[in-house]
């Protein structure tokens, strides 16, 4: 345990000198040694990022993680605020990609529109172990949806067990340990046994993995964008006040809302909890210090300005900034107005999408 505090320390100190990820900055502390026929890209969006890897791998060119990132669907929104009993603990949970709440359907988007085939798979945790060896030893790489807190390398606390996580791609194996590619620039593994027993954590997903089928071709990408796009603006258009963007209207009434049971004021009564949930917040907008990407907006800016839209692209890099401001924040009344600002500018934003794809 105090060799696990330690590295941690050398791996926070290695973040704030270089800027590096969690992942990178523990894989250059560790020295694993490279495995070749495997590039390692980075990365903002674990979804993206790892079929856009798989992809490279499997031959396909002219893609990015941006532009995958896109034909799904790009951004999202949601929002969630969890209260557990067990520990007495608040968690804020942000969508901010396209079917956020759905684990895989933005993969399985990105391949129908592609036109590219995988095979999922699921099973008990024994055959599933089996089939994970057996497409390693076949040299395919396997997406991958394990727990943070087992799989160990993101160094959570306990309370965190059992919350979930987001893919990552097993591309190799060396005797008990397994490369994987979570957007880390340099090797990481893990061991199996930890790797099979987060994977096995979740019950709405556990054990699910996906293999690329085919392999590179010429693909009809012009198509798969124009699905994208029409994907974000219906999306963002719908009127779920959970799964799209009057979430962040509901979230800035819930920020001063004192009759509301789910009211800050109501749930922060008794002050306990707040600093977790704040720090959840700012690790959910900002892709820095964040698990996941953050908010997400910049990537969708990149994608905008790879697919010809880039006049759009300096709009949605101004919404990331405010994003980003919000996270810093610690006053209700000051984050409540500011996600009213965010609504307003998302909506509009969105609208000018719209128009932009009707003449696109």
């Amino acid at each position: 345990m105090t060799l696990r505090k330690q590295l941690k320390s050398q791996v926070r100190a290695r973040m704030a000198k270089t800027g590096e990820r969690y992942t990178t900055a523990l894989a250059h502390l560790t020295g694993d040694a490279p495995v070749a026929g495997w590039t390692l890209r980075g990365g903002t969006d674990p979804d993206a990022a790892g079929l856009y890897a798989m992809l490279s791998a499997g031959g396909f060119t002219g893609l990015s993680e941006a532009l995958l990132f896109g034909i799904g669907g790009g951004i999202g929104a949601g929002y969630i605020l969890w209260e557990f009993k067990h520990d007495n603990s608040r968690h804020v949970t942000l969508g901010f990609h396209n079917s956020w709440q759905y684990v895989g359907r933005r993969t399985t988007k990105v391949l129908d529109r592609l036109g590219v085939a995988g095979s999922w798979h699921r099973s008990a945790p024994r055959a599933a172990a089996e089939y994970l060896t057996s497409q390693l030893d076949a040299g395919n790489a396997v997406m991958l949806w394990p727990d943070r807190y087992h799989v160990g390398y993101w160094d959570l606390p306990s309370s965190l067990d059992g919350h979930g996580g987001h893919p990552v791609v097993a591309y190799a194996a060396a005797g008990s340990r397994v490369y994987l590619d979570d957007r880390n620039l340099a090797p990481l593994t893990v061991d199996r046994a930890d790797l099979d027993r987060a994977c096995a954590r979740v019950t709405s997903w556990k054990n699910m993995s996906l293999v690329i089928t085919d392999s590179g071709r010429p693909l009809h990408v012009s198509s798969a964008v124009r699905e994208g796009l029409r994907d974000v603006v219906a999306h963002l258009s719908a009127a779920s006040d959970s799964f799209s963007l009057p979430a962040w209207r509901k979230w800035s009434r819930m920020m001063t809302d004192t009759r509301a049971a789910k009211g800050w004021p109501q749930v922060f009564a008794d002050g306990r909890g707040l600093d977790l949930a704040l720090r959840s917040v700012r690790e959910g907008v900002d892709g820095r210090i964040g698990i996941t990407g953050g908010n997400l907006r910049p990537l969708f800016a990149e994608f905008l300005s790879q697919i010809g839209l880039g006049e759009l692209a300096p709009r949605w890099l101004e919404i990331a900034s405010m994003w980003h401001a919000l996270g810093e924040m610690s006053s209700f009344a000051d984050m409540g107005a500011q996600l009213a600002a965010l609504y307003e500018a998302e909506t509009s934003a969105v609208r000018e999408l719209a128009a932009a794809v009707e003449r696109w």
